[in-house]
């Protein structure tokens, strides 16, 4: 992690206009083609969603701008961030948010973050959450497939953890679609940044071919 100086960063200009916003938060939905994660999903016999957690964060921490933090007033660069997704204990319906730490390999992320998930006993580990903010929400919602959606979020301007949800896949014309959502501050991320994004996790996605 590193701090930025403001006065020589090539935003600056662009990072005042949104903090003078009273809620410069706002997010996306869009179609991500997953055929190929699910098929690979099913042959590996690993979990669909935490492989694709692992290729979204992959694809985002690709991409400078997911990764900027706002810190009172001095902004922050991580070198890598990591995911804290929901899940559900067999026969519950109350959810967890659960801790995983980004892992070099695929396989092995999905191992070591399903592991982590069954031995954790309390729904919020707010210990883990104390003095960082180098994370990325996940909510799983495979039960709707949504065209626009909200997240609850805590009404602070310089809230920059992005939130990510993933929604029921659908198939259509031998491909499979899942509704995708992002949510970012727009004080580190515009438009250009959601699409390199957006061209990063089709490019992971590829990669599982």
């Amino acid at each position: 992690m590193k701090e930025i100086n403001l006065d020589t960063w090539e935003r600056k200009q662009h990072f005042m206009f949104f903090k003078a916003v009273a809620y410069p938060i706002y997010n996306i939905t869009f179609d991500v083609d997953v055929t190929l994660v699910r098929m690979w999903a099913q042959e590996q016999k690993v979990s669909f969603n935490l492989a694709l957690i692992y290729l979204s964060m992959k694809a985002m921490n690709s991409v400078e701008n997911f990764r900027y933090r706002l810190r009172g007033e001095t902004v922050v660069l991580h070198e890598i961030t990591h995911p804290s997704f929901t899940d559900m204990n067999p026969g519950s319906e109350l959810f967890k948010m659960v801790n995983a730490p980004m892992q070099d390999e695929i396989k092995t992320f999905i191992v070591k973050a399903k592991e982590i998930s069954q031995k954790q006993t309390v729904y919020f580990p707010f210990e883990e959450w104390v003095g960082r903010d180098d994370f990325v929400f996940f909510s799983l919602l495979p039960w709707v497939s949504f065209s626009a959606i909200d997240h609850t979020v805590n009404l602070k301007q310089g809230d920059a953890v992005p939130r990510v949800t993933l929604g029921k896949f659908r198939e259509e014309k031998n491909r499979v679609l899942l509704p995708y959502n992002v949510q970012v501050n727009h004080l580190f991320v515009d438009g250009i940044h959601l699409g390199k994004f957006k061209d990063a996790l089709d490019r992971e996605i590829a990669g599982l071919a």
